[in-house]
């Protein structure tokens, strides 16, 4: 129940369909494992519900409905950055997506934050002579080895406003969610209460 509203069961059989099983859930005997993988459906589609919400709340446009057959492919750099849940959740909910874009364009990076990511994190501003050579950029360097700020500002920038938008994004999916009521079955699957918890997004 979200809201006071029944979220039907046959959203989360849609995803289920939709996203394959990783090698070792397809067998039937694996009951845990099927357990979990529903539950873990449940937080995806509770999170395009949720979003659906905020973005009707906002006024932001009404996102295209989602087709439960089309999942956008989850890269594995985003599963481990923002965990399965959140990463299959952006995959699948377009309403997801628009709030985490809302999100990222409502983000103010200070100047300072900017210039300090440029200089705790030399090495990822070497040049690429700098970086034939093998220069260590925390000795070695000189400046001349090091893009020059002006050149990866924007860059650092962006990267610095997607991270504060992520955590936004998280913030906010852990609040709407506290209000959720789960059916016997569908509860989240880190939940402490049940035996076969597992802590894993």
């Amino acid at each position: 129940m979200v809201g006071g509203d029944e979220i039907p069961v046959a959203r989360v059989e849609a995803l289920l369909a939709a996203v394959p099983a990783r090698d070792g859930e397809v067998r039937p005997e694996v009951a845990r494992v099927g357990r979990q993988r529903r539950r873990w459906a449940t937080q995806v589609v509770i999170a395009d519900e949720l979003a659906r919400r905020a973005c009707a709340e906002r006024g932001l446009a009404p996102p295209d409905e989602v087709s439960p057959e089309r999942v956008l492919a989850v890269s594995g750099t985003d599963v481990a950055d923002l965990g399965s849940i959140v990463a299959v959740a952006l995959a699948h909910s377009p309403a997801a997506r628009l709030l985490l874009a809302s999100l990222e364009s409502g983000q103010n990076v200070p100047e300072r934050a900017v210039e300090d990511y440029y200089g705790r994190n030399r090495d990822r501003f070497l040049t690429r002579e700098a970086l034939r050579r093998g220069i260590d950029p925390y000795s070695a360097a000189g400046p001349a080895d090091f893009l020059p700020y002006a050149q990866v500002r924007d860059e650092i920038a962006r990267e610095l406003r997607r991270a504060a938008a992520r955590q936004a994004f998280f913030d906010w999916l852990d609040r709407a969610r506290a209000g959720v009521e789960y059916a016997p079955g569908h509860e989240h699957p880190g939940d402490p209460s049940h035996p076969d918890h597992e802590h894993r997004h």
